[in-house]
């Protein structure tokens, strides 16, 4: 079986169509599919863009409230009432002035003891503080700290302070302590698609604050898996054995010991390409069923048209003219159209081949009466069978090259110069030693065959015993028409002399040859021929009506 018919196998053109149509198709649903897994993985990355951009953002904002209660720290370090020790004046002026915040302060010796605490009334005894680790570390460092976050002894509440180190009388170090919940409601992160939620980590690892749908508790150790990742300043983590279809963002706060973190689905966030997926297979799934249909409609209209083109082809295999049919199809209308005219053109065809078998039968009887008399004539004349076999050959090739001039003009026959070539071809020597002139015209097909054998019969009695049986031989063939005194019809005349070859005597006998150059052109044309021996070079001549050569 040929790669072809594996690859094309019989098949109804409704088959084809299909096929077609789904080939169509699937390329362009696989591209749009390309198109789409590259948009997915573009979006992918954007979303890792944004969301570490988100988590910045929110530790920006959670590093400007630690900056705002450090400035305020810092301001009520220079209260005079703490240089004079009027700890009741300050505790009275700082619970005033942050009545509408959720911040409480708290001013400590350096041994943690709490010297006042906004969120107990001044003069109530107080413990030291609860955090004393986050304490040292800021008097240590001297600078300003935010703790991790603990339990509150005063407020019963998870808290977080931010310390600063002071030394202005008792007081070694001033404190701003928050709820974490009350962190927890600046944690909202805009921008980001629902389902996400953001927390803050401390040093220890903890959460501080957290909100969102997957918020965290306070105090809560945050995924040990994924802690230790969160090396860079920012970035993104995503791991699917730990965050099934989620990604998280992070960012360190600058200035502190904080890192902020979001979470949250991929789906959420890439929604619209969800549904553009859906949008594509649903489509797809339709479209292609209207293609199928299509297709189908398609196939079933151009089976009847077939159908009835094949009907058409069968009824003229059968000899019928058949008229053309009219389809949707412009194309196949063409072709009934073409099938009723070669109807007609067919039995024409067959009428016209009818007459060419008798014209055939009728040539056929000549040639091989011709042959028939040739070869009497020549059994006279020869002296041995192997003369005698040779002596045909010869006659018959010159008779043969005629007959393929006519097969080739479809016996309509030739133009008079083809002849001539086409018979002077079999003698190489006459290329150079024949010269020709004369105007060409178009020949009858019996007179190609006569002209021709009169022509190779010349032709060969020149190269035994003419001018071409020499090299320095010449041979002038000329037509011309005449007017013959008593003739009323046109008339030509044919002239092949020859020159500077061997003496020429008349020949003691008339042989082949001679029989054909005389007797039988002169018959042939019904014209007359004379031959002169002359020393010189033989000379012929033929004097015949046109019309016995000329074709109409």
């Amino acid at each position: 079986m040929s790669l072809r018919s594996r690859m094309f196998p019989k098949a109804s053109i409704g088959t084809y169509l299909v096929a077609m149509a789904v080939a169509i198709a699937v390329p362009i649903f696989a591209f749009v599919t390309l198109l789409l897994l590259q948009l997915e993985d573009n979006q992918r990355n954007t979303l890792r863009r944004e969301t570490a951009q988100d988590a910045l953002a929110l530790s920006r904002s959670v590093d400007r409230q630690l900056q705002d209660m450090a400035t305020t720290l810092r301001l009520l370090a220079t209260s005079p009432e703490l240089e004079h020790e009027d700890y009741g004046s300050f505790h009275a002026r700082t619970e005033t002035a942050l009545r509408g915040d959720t911040l409480f302060v708290i001013a400590t010796d350096k041994d943690g003891q709490q010297l006042l605490n906004t969120r107990r009334d001044f003069g109530t005894p107080l413990n030291k503080m609860s955090n004393m680790p986050a304490l040292k570390f800021a008097l240590d460092s001297g600078r300003i700290e935010a703790s991790n976050v603990f339990k509150g002894s005063t407020s019963a509440d998870w808290v977080y302070n931010v310390t600063m180190p002071i030394d202005v009388g008792k007081v070694a170090a001033l404190i701003i302590t928050q709820n974490a919940s009350d962190l927890a409601k600046m944690l909202q992160p805009e921008g980001l698609a629902s389902g996400w939620s953001a927390a803050v980590i401390d040093q220890s690892g903890h959460v501080v604050a957290s909100s969102g749908p997957s918020a965290i508790d306070p105090g809560t150790a945050f995924d040990p898996r994924i802690l230790p990742t969160l090396t860079a300043s920012r970035g993104v983590f995503e791991d699917h054995t730990i965050l099934p279809d989620q990604l998280l963002g992070y960012a360190q706060i600058p200035g502190w010991s904080w890192k902020t973190v979001i979470w949250g689905p991929i789906s959420t966030a890439q929604a619209s390409i969800l549904t553009t997926w859906r949008f594509l297979i649903i489509g797809g799934i339709a479209l292609l069923a209207v293609a199928v249909f299509a297709a189908y409609a398609v196939a079933r209209q151009v089976r009847t048209t077939i159908r009835d083109i094949a009907d058409m082809a069968n009824r003229m295999g059968e000899g019928h003219i058949v008229a053309p049919i009219d389809t949707s199809v412009i194309e196949a209308n063409q072709v009934a159209v073409a099938l009723s005219n070669a109807s007609f053109d067919r039995s024409q065809t067959e009428d016209r081949l009818h007459f060419v078998m008798n014209e055939l039968v009728h040539r056929t009887k000549n040639l091989l009466t011709l042959a028939q008399a040739m070869m009497r004539q020549l059994a006279k004349q020869a002296d041995s069978v192997e003369g005698f076999q040779a002596a045909v050959a010869e006659r018959l090739d010159g008779l043969v090259r005629s007959i393929e001039l006519l097969t080739s003009e479809q016996w309509a026959g030739a133009s008079l110069r083809r002849v001539v070539d086409i018979h002077l071809d079999a003698f190489p020597q006459a290329v150079d030693q024949i010269e020709i002139s004369g105007k060409d015209f178009m020949l009858k097909p019996e007179a190609v065959q006569n002209l021709g054998l009169t022509l190779h019969e010349l032709a060969t009695n020149s190269v035994k015993y003419g001018a071409f049986s020499v090299p320095e031989g010449r041979v002038a063939l000329s037509w011309e028409d005449t007017e013959e005194d008593g003739q009323s019809e046109p008339m030509l005349r044919f002239v092949w002399r020859e020159s500077e070859g061997p003496e020429v005597r008349s020949p003691d006998r008339s042989g082949f040859g001679t029989t054909v150059i005389k007797t039988h052109a002169a018959a042939a044309f019904r014209g007359t021929v004379q031959v002169d021996y002359l020393p010189e070079g033989l000379r012929w001549v033929l004097t015949a009506p046109r019309s016995t050569l000329a074709r109409d």
